[in-house]
């Protein structure tokens, strides 16, 4: 296989076997590529928010290595969710480092695998919408606009998390119809308001810990209230960042994820009414990855 060595600057190509991972807060997919050979493993997500460089070594080490030969390895194209900022970057190639020494690591944020993979080399509006969800303005080589992410708390409109959040809130404040508190309760029968808020609030991985009950939409398709919380979510998305992006009126927008792909019938629809032309919907981004780092 003929790998495109680095993502700066003019292209080495070389036969090797190379190492590709999609990393968001809840896993992160794998895929070793050794000539026409393609093994995929998916671990935990790697979130320098949420994990040290130790505990991201670990996990790597434990649920991954026993897979894989290391040896066999020649580079590593590591896309993960916090690595925008330098400071985060950093602390993931540094568990990656303690792992695999002096093999060749490239580091990038998890939108720019999303706009690689969705986009290729052309021009697009990439987005993202999975336990968080981020979106970007990709002009074929790099990512020249993005709308800005603010975490579950504050933001990620659209995502698994604020979807969650959505239903959590519809169960808390008795909004549900009876029927759907008694569907509530008997998919969750240890979720109370008690349990819930000291998830949220004390345990680690609360964004994933909301995302969680996105399982209940999809269980209970058709009813109104469901359907209104998923169009609400996918609504505040579109016009908290789509509408920021001119782009968005002349260039296609695609998107990965799984809530994304769970529900896309929905998203579907709603890019027809807004008159947005509709481009890929991916369940994760690793095949695209897959295509744009072989040739």
């Amino acid at each position: 296989m003929t790998i495109s060595l680095n993502f700066k600057g003019p292209k080495i190509a070389i036969i090797m076997a190379v190492l590709i991972a999609d990393s968001g807060s809840t896993k992160t997919t794998w895929c070793l590529l050794d000539g026409k050979q393609k093994k995929k493993i998916v671990t935990q997500g790697l979130s320098p928010y949420f994990l040290s460089k130790e505990q991201m070594e670990a996990i790597i080490r434990k649920e991954l290595l026993p897979k894989i030969k290391t040896s066999d390895i020649d580079a590593l194209f590591f896309y993960g969710t916090g690595c925008k900022q330098p400071i985060m970057k950093a602390s993931v190639k540094s568990a990656l480092k303690k792992v695999w020494g002096k093999l060749h690591i490239e580091v990038e944020h998890d939108l720019l695998g999303a706009a690689r993979a969705l986009c290729g080399k052309d021009k697009g509006v990439a987005c993202i919408l999975g336990t968080g969800s981020n979106s970007c303005y990709f002009n074929g080589s790099r990512i020249m606009k993005n709308s800005p992410g603010l975490g579950y708390i504050l933001g990620d409109e659209g995502s698994g998390a604020y979807l969650g959040k959505k239903v959590v809130q519809y169960f808390l404040y008795d909004t549900f119809e009876p029927d759907l508190m008694d569907r509530f309760k008997a998919a969750f029968p240890e979720a109370n308001g008690a349990s819930i808020l000291d998830s949220v609030y004390s345990k680690p991985m609360p964004n994933r810990y909301l995302a969680g009950f996105t399982k209940f939409l999809v269980e209970n398709r058709g009813h109104y209230m469901i359907e209104n919380i998923i169009e609400d979510g996918f609504n505040d998305f579109i016009f908290q960042h789509l509408f920021k992006y001119r782009e968005t009126w002349t260039s296609p927008v695609h998107f990965t994820g799984s809530v994304a792909y769970g529900f896309r019938d929905v998203l579907t629809n709603m890019c027809k009414a807004f008159e947005i032309q509709h481009g890929k919907i991916l369940k994760e981004p690793i095949e695209g990855l897959i295509q744009f780092h072989s040739r």
